[in-house]
């Protein structure tokens, strides 16, 4: 039973899920200060109001508290642009890095006009049905 256990914890996608946990939760809190630290006091100079959770409208004495929403939305446009610049335009820059060569790697086989099996694209037989293939 240990061993089971021990096989599934070392698996790769179980490692790279937990280090993406916690990598996940480090970047968060660089975010989560960001946006406190830096954003908020930012807001609050231009618009004189450094959180906006205390506007509201009201409409039949119903009370509509839009300010958390605007919290809300800045907070998430401000993670996902960190999340878009720092995170996904950095990896997908490394990965075109790290492409092979785009020229296309050349078979080295070709399937008999007869039986439809893999053979060397030098043979002049098939290996399978004997049928003679033409050497283009």
């Amino acid at each position: 039973m240990l061993q089971g256990f021990k096989q599934f914890i070392l698996r790769g996608n179980v490692v790279d899920l937990a280090v993406g946990v916690v990598i996940g939760g480090a970047f968060g809190a660089v975010v989560n200060s960001l946006v406190a630290d830096i954003m908020t006091p930012l807001i609050s100079a231009i618009f004189h109001a450094p959180d906006f959770s205390g506007l509201f409208f009201t409409i039949n004495e119903s009370k509509f508290m839009y300010g958390n929403f605007f919290n809300a939305l800045i907070s998430f446009i401000i993670v996902a642009s960190s999340i878009y610049f720092f995170v996904v335009t950095p990896l997908n820059k490394l990965m075109l890095y790290s492409k092979k060569s785009e020229n296309p790697i050349e078979p080295t086989t070709k399937k008999c006009p007869e039986c439809i099996s893999e053979i060397p694209k030098e043979a002049r037989r098939c290996a399978h049905c004997a049928t003679p293939v033409d050497q283009h």
